[in-house]
């Protein structure tokens, strides 16, 4: 009985150093090895200053912007409270909050119809990239607040347009942080 339990306790430290300790070090050091920009997030840095990360959504509102999909984490893009709404599709709520986005949205672009992910969350509320229907859709915005010609922001967002993964996997999309950083770099003539 004595050895049995010795047994199970020194088992219970060697898969723990294991498991909780030598596992995860290892792992992450392979990461860091082969991943390196992966491993820590895929943050973007702008003349030393870190502006965001190429996998996390953040909220763009001004009318010289191409504006993300909407969240529903925390106050918005908050990755610490990621999630959807998990709000039903007959939900009161969610209805009201669709039906102001439509509103906005065709008074900003009357007469077009209004991609889906322009009024509908992810389901981690993170999502970076939208559609190039709805970075389509929002250009007329954008080039008046710019100043800008239209055709430009069209092979802008065409540059920023990714495929899909292995040629059949998602859909096609365009990183909002990265058409908008890009955007700021031509005003300022970089």
């Amino acid at each position: 009985m004595k050895k049995n339990i010795l047994t199970a306790i020194l088992f219970t430290l060697v898969t723990t150093v294991i498991f909780r300790l030598i596992y995860p070090l290892a792992v992450t050091g392979m990461a860091q090895l082969l991943f390196h920009d992966r491993a820590n997030g895929q943050l973007i840095e702008k003349e030393g200053k870190l502006v965001g990360s190429r996998i996390i959504g953040q909220a763009f509102t001004g009318p010289g912007y191409f504006h993300p999909r909407p969240s529903s984490a925390g106050t918005g893009y908050d990755p610490m409270a990621r999630g959807g709404s998990n709000l039903a599709p007959t939900n009161k709520n969610l209805i009201e909050r669709v039906k102001a986005d439509v509103q906005k949205l065709q008074a900003e672009n009357p007469n077009t119809p209004i991609p889906a992910d322009m009024v509908t969350t992810s389901g981690s509320g993170l999502d970076p990239d939208i559609s190039p229907e709805s970075a389509e859709f929002q250009i007329a915005r954008v080039a008046h607040s710019r100043n800008m010609n239209q055709e430009d922001l069209r092979v802008l967002i065409q540059k920023h347009t990714k495929g899909r993964d292995l040629g059949f996997l998602g859909e096609p999309r365009v990183n909002v942080l990265e058409l908008n950083l890009e955007l700021d770099s031509l005003r300022n003539g970089h």
